[in-house]
């Protein structure tokens, strides 16, 4: 058995790194990252299983800023390797850890899809000890011949579960083994089933295994709802429940009836904007900011944003289509209750719905509260979800572009902590790389990640796991 550790103090950080945590209000480490510090600081193999927003981004960054401290990455040949499946994680991932980082003098690049492949690699060349990645774009520039992973002697697999649903292990497996073969390999996912238990076996090295909250991604401090509604009811309770005070994610199965939902939200007074792949990572970025400042109080998303997206503060999600699958649901409820938190999860569902949602839940280990609710004047829907009357009055929201320059460095030092229905439409993933040559091509999408080749939507429903893109 492993030692567990209070204190950050106790660890063997560098003092630079602790006089950061100090500055950034982190006084303890969350159960993660104490159960996995002193064997990652160690050099060994670690693999990480935790729920989401459980505090893995700083139990993997930590140790990997810490062993990486003192050395200088030659021209495109980093020194440490972050893998992730999404833009949104890769890009807070490299948010979370910059402070860190700049206190070490060392130098992170952020390479996803969807923006300036030019400007990535020109930021390989100019040297970055740690790259925080997808795999589809860090592919196209090591094809180019602006990355070699030759001098990797660190590399973390975060949401590993994800890339192995999304299709990318094919590529995951041609990364890892151009890292040096000697080197330091972290797994961290909050699941560890398919292909993640054979990458597992291939690359990791008699590694030390520690699990927080295993099983479901719950947590004591949030309570799941089920509000029964019917089909006529239903908009002017969602409405309600939108204008409610302070920041809600609503999440629907496609990215059309997400941007349908957000015009009608603005047009009765609720300050609403869709996300999803469909937007391109500027807008995507911009549209997260205003989020997370408030000019922005409803958030309307596809899956795109069950994942990777970290907002104090943030603590009702509501499920407006009930996910496909139990493992969504855990990860779209993941974005509440984060950091010690507490949060609530609803979802709204209607009598043909039933069976199905009762099945999910089951799946999913959670005993939900169930509740009849109707659109005006019921007590219920106000008790759980804070649902008010929307003013009325249209409002506009203004999404401009950010500078070519700034947007998805990631760089920016953050508040936080950091540490962290059915059909699939999915333009959801698009642009964060493409599944292997010979997997299934994604659903809808921009392609985006470095020559993608754009592919339409079926339209069917999802049936199985699939490749996708983010």
């Amino acid at each position: 058995m492993t030692t567990t550790l209070p204190t950050f103090a106790a660890t063997g950080l560098a003092p630079a790194l602790l006089a950061e945590l100090t500055a950034q209000g982190i006084a303890a480490p969350f159960p993660i990252q104490s159960a996995t510090l002193p064997d990652s600081l160690a050099g060994r193999d670690v693999l990480g299983r935790g729920r989401t927003g459980s505090g893995k981004t700083l139990a993997f960054g930590l140790p990997l800023l810490h062993r990486t401290a003192g050395h200088r990455a030659r021209p495109g040949r980093p020194l440490a390797l972050v893998l992730v499946p999404t833009r949104e994680l890769a890009q807070q991932v490299t948010t979370a850890l910059a402070p860190y980082a700049r206190a070490l003098g060392l130098r992170c690049a952020t390479v996803v899809g969807g923006l300036s492949l030019q400007r990535q690699a020109d930021a390989l060349r100019t040297g970055a000890e740690l790259v925080v990645a997808t795999p589809g774009r860090l592919h196209d520039l090591i094809n180019r011949g602006d990355a070699r992973l030759d001098q990797v002697a660190v590399t973390v697999l975060d949401e590993a579960d994800q890339m192995a649903d999304m299709g990318f292990l094919p590529q995951v497996t041609k990364l890892l083994e151009q890292v040096a073969p000697n080197g330091q390999r972290m797994l961290f996912s909050a699941t560890l089933d398919g292909g993640v238990d054979r990458l597992v076996r291939r690359f990791l090295t008699s590694p030390v295994t520690h699990s927080v909250d295993p099983g479901t991604a719950t947590v004591t401090a949030m309570t799941h709802h089920l509000l029964h509604v019917d089909a006529a009811d239903k908009p002017a309770a969602l409405t309600r429940i939108a204008a409610r005070e302070g920041r809600t994610i609503l999440f629907m199965g496609t990215k059309h009836r997400a941007d349908r939902l957000a015009r009608q939200l603005l047009s009765k007074g609720v300050r609403a904007a869709a996300l999803h792949g469909g937007k391109s990572q500027p807008q995507r970025t911009r549209i997260l900011e205003q989020f997370r400042t408030g000019q922005v109080t409803a958030l309307v998303a596809t899956d795109v944003a069950a994942r990777g997206i970290h907002v104090d503060g943030l603590d009702l999600v509501v499920n407006v289509d009930p996910p496909a699958e139990a493992k969504d649901y855990l990860h779209r409820g993941g974005r509440t209750a984060r950091a010690g938190e507490s949060g609530t999860v609803v979802t709204l569902v209607l009598p043909e719905q039933r069976r199905d949602v009762s099945r999910l839940m089951a799946t999913a280990g959670i005993r939900p509260q169930a509740t009849e609710v109707r659109s005006v004047g019921d007590e219920a829907l106000v008790r759980v979800t804070g649902a008010r009357e929307p003013s009325g009055v249209p409002v506009t929201i203004v999404v401009p572009t950010p500078s070519v320059a700034t947007a998805g460095r990631g760089t920016r030092r953050s508040g936080g902590r950091g540490a962290g229905a059915g059909r699939v439409d999915e333009s959801r993933f698009a642009g964060e790389g493409r599944p292997a040559a010979g997997g299934r091509a994604p659903q809808g999408g921009r392609g985006g990640d470095g020559g993608a080749t754009p592919h339409r939507a079926s339209g069917r429903p999802r049936r199985a796991r699939r490749p996708r893109t983010a």
